[in-house]
């Protein structure tokens, strides 16, 4: 076994050993060689490297060690030529260090030409702890994209140990093989490779180092074993299924109702089980069958994979298929669609955008006829448009229109919560009927909205692109929707702190998170009460531009709405448009009030019976309801439950993986697709970072660019800091954060997947220019 040392003297060890990889020739030599004799070494480099350019490199001591890796702290001069320049290079790297150990070193190799891929690898997720190779790699010939951040098209691989095989390209798969060689040389498993590839497909090692890593490296075995399991699952799901349409399946954390931006990707089992029980497991269905979709009651939405929350797609996309369309046509559609998404996986967020015609839209016509080129004939796609139309008519009238009874019963869900509240039942009847109530007259109406609202928006998108407004029109509309988060703006300024809380006081960061601080446990974290302000965007940071049609523009507006069919006239159209965007909102403030309540209302249970509030977070609600109709122990119930989800939890985070799963041997190995991130607003800015993690109380987000992995409408409170902008690593066109972006004007950046996100996070300050759709790391 080999004993990891400085820079150089690992490389040192490690030359002519590996297999499949190769070490650059290198001198070196301490800082008190070169002291004493500076001259010797130019001749050295000559001598056993010729008349080449050479790198200069770091070799500290306290460089490399397992306590702290230290990286890129210390200088490396690239592309040295003759001595002079190398005399520098040597005194540069020297004045770097940061103390004066003497014994310090520093490293020259040649520098390697005709590189075509550079990265770097860990021999274990340091985030997740598991087993597995994550290589990071840049094509663009640069030896330093990936380690200084600037790579533009990194790529993102992970790949389980033991299942090497397989992995593309070739050269990647050599890197494994030298990886687990050297995790051998080593006698540990943690390790940080620096590497590049060249033209030839000759694999170099640059670096190898301890990663340092905090906990214990999961259990090989027990990550295994999970990972079977979802692999079987999996395969056994790619088949054909009675009354499904769809040969194929498919499974993504963002299609549809997004669970990796309303639970996150790892959710303790509350916040899962929670959003399976009021909307995944039955009512996403109901609502759909109920507006004319087929009928998927009985075929849960969300599935758990491992302890990760992933939609069933081809569910889904049978759930957007008018009922009265014919079947033989309904499973070519659902077959067209999944073929579509396994074919470009980057718009696993825009489905309904991209892929699925699920509504009717002015452009409807037009942006079909791609279907002529997958076997549909026009008799086919008349059917389909028909369809549309129809499911669409029966949704958006004004007279009859189902969101009117939908935003109804939301109305109703607000008075039947306080009779519940007030009841003299007991904690496990009040969470029992809380949860039933806010099913009947809170998710299901507001899933009901939330359909509306998509075609709303899709409506408004396809008056853009027949010319009807323009893009600056589109926003002006975005800017005057008047919301409950629009209230809030005003409201903060009105009410007194009082009144501000108990009204909006039931909201959170993180909607189904117990850990998570209602704004009335914990007011001063969120708010700036000495800040008499208005939240950021508009108002009194500039004039914001009411939104209103040109006689022109009603003019043709009328006759596209005369020539598709539609049964509503321009004031109707735009009511609608408008009117359901506003429910939507509105109706997911009062829903949440409920959910809010169940979690308190846990969290004081626990607390009663001795169990923390954290430990609840484990606790499946599946435990409560039961014990709604049992004579069960309620203290060993909550505990056993508590225990199960503690236990699934800690073998869930150790696993990583795609955001989108179209293959079983994807469970093993796997590149994390690119992502097209939905830019808000037109606008461009700049402002120095701030990231927004569990530790909000020491974030300092006034003026600053926020990043937030995924938002809910309890984030709102993000805005009375008058933010410049924010990123959001979760989350699409239509999510509740770009509703609000659009509305106050505040230029955002709307899922931009996790590579893009960890390569904002290292930034310090950032440009995002909507209109262009680029976001720049300015340093």
């Amino acid at each position: 076994m080999i004993r990891l040392g400085t820079k150089a003297e690992t490389l040192s060890v490690i030359q002519n050993k590996l297999t499949d990889a190769k070490v650059l020739p290198q001198i070196s030599f301490s800082v008190k060689d070169w002291k004493v004799a500076t001259s010797i070494y130019w001749e050295q480099c000559l001598k056993n490297f010729g008349d080449v350019a050479v790198i200069v490199r770091s070799s500290a001591i306290n460089e490399d060690t397992g306590e702290s890796s230290q990286a890129g702290k210390f200088e490396s001069v690239a592309d040295v030529r003759g001595k002079k320049a190398f005399t520098e290079a040597v005194n540069r790297v020297i004045s770097s260090f940061d103390d004066d150990n003497e014994e310090n070193q520093v490293l020259i190799q040649p520098m390697l030409s005709k590189v075509k891929i550079c990265g770097v690898a860990f021999t274990v997720d340091p985030n997740s702890l598991g087993n597995y190779y994550v290589i990071n790699y840049d094509e663009s010939g640069s030896t330093s994209a990936i380690t200084s951040g600037s790579s533009h098209d990194g790529k993102l691989l992970y790949v389980f140990k033991g299942k090497e095989e397989g992995v593309k390209p070739e050269s990647m798969y050599k890197l494994c093989t030298t990886l687990k060689q050297l995790e051998n040389l080593f006698g540990q498993n943690n390790l940080d490779v620096e590497f590049a590839v060249t033209e030839d497909e000759e694999l170099y090692i640059f670096q190898v180092r301890p990663l340092c890593v905090k906990g214990n490296i999961a259990d090989y075995e027990q990550q295994s074993n999970a990972l079977k399991r979802i692999a079987t699952k999996i395969r056994q799901d790619a088949v054909p299924k009675p009354y499904l349409c769809g040969n194929r399946n498919i499974y993504g954390v963002m299609p549809d109702w997004n669970p990796a931006e309303m639970i996150g990707i790892h959710p303790r089992a509350l916040a899962m089980s929670l959003y399976k029980e009021v909307i995944t497991d039955s009512v996403w269905a109901y609502q759909r069958d109920n507006y004319g979709y087929r009928n998927l009651r009985s075929f849960p939405l969300m599935v758990d994979l491992g302890g990760l929350p992933y939609i069933d797609v081809r569910v889904s996309f049978n759930s957007f298929v008018p009922a009265e369309l014919d079947e033989k046509i309904s499973d070519r559609l659902v077959n067209y669609y999944l073929n579509c998404l396994a074919e470009e996986p980057s718009k696993h967020d825009k489905v309904e955008f991209d892929i699925v015609f699920s509504c009717y839209t002015l452009d409807l016509p037009e942006r079909i006829q791609i279907l002529k080129a997958y076997g549909f004939s026009d008799k086919d796609i008349q059917e389909i448009v028909t369809a549309l139309r129809n499911v669409t008519n029966t949704i958006i009238n004004t007279e009859t229109g189902l969101w009117r009874r939908d935003y109804q019963k939301i109305e109703m869900l607000e008075e039947r919560y306080q009779g519940i509240i007030n009841s003299d039942m007991g904690e496990v009847e009040k969470i029992y009927w809380l949860i039933e109530d806010c099913k009947r007259y809170g998710t299901l109406p507001f899933a009901g909205l939330a359909r509306g609202a998509f075609i709303a928006v899709q409506m408004l998108e396809s008056m853009v692109r027949k010319e009807i407004i323009s893009r600056e029109d589109y926003q002006d509309f975005m800017n005057d929707v008047n919301t409950v988060s629009s209230n809030m703006k005003h409201d903060f300024n009105a009410l007194s702190r009082k009144e501000f809380i108990k009204k909006y006081g039931h909201l959170r960061p993180g909607t189904y998170d117990i850990n998570s601080m209602r704004y009335d446990e914990a007011p001063d974290l969120y708010f700036d009460w000495n800040d008499t302000r208005n939240f950021s965007g508009g108002g009194a940071d500039e004039f914001i531009k009411k939104f209103s049609l040109s006689i022109d523009q009603m003019h043709r507006l009328k006759d596209m709405l005369d020539e598709s069919g539609l049964n509503n006239d321009i004031l109707g159209i735009m009511d609608f448009i408008k009117t359901v965007i506003e429910g939507r909102e509105y109706g997911k403030f009062v829903f949440t009030r409920s959910i809010s309540k169940v979690i308190q209302m846990i969290g004081e249970m626990g607390k009663s019976y001795g169990i923390s509030r954290e430990e609840c977070a484990y606790l499946d609600i599946q435990a409560v309801r039961k014990l709604y109709a049992s004579t069960k122990d309620v203290r060993l119930e909550l505990l056993k439950s508590v225990r199960e989800g503690k236990e699934d939890y800690e073998l869930a985070k150790t696993l990583v993986l795609p955001p989108i799963l179209i293959d079983a041997e994807e469970v093993w190995k796997f590149y994390y697709p690119d992502t097209e991130p939905n830019y808000i607003t037109m606008k461009k800015i700049e402002g120095n970072v701030t990231i927004l993690d569990d530790n909000m109380e020491k974030a300092e987000l006034t003026d600053k660019i926020v990043l937030i992995e995924s938002a809910d409408p309890g984030y709102d409170w993000i805005f009375s800091h008058r933010i410049k902008g924010f990123i959001t690593m979760y989350g699409g066109v239509n999510s509740h954060m770009a509703i609000r972006a659009g509305e106050l004007g505040i230029p955002a950046v709307i899922g931009v997947g996790e590579k893009q996100y960890e390569k904002y996070q290292r930034a310090d300050r950032l440009e995002i220019d909507a209109l262009a759709k680029t976001t720049k790391v300015m340093k």
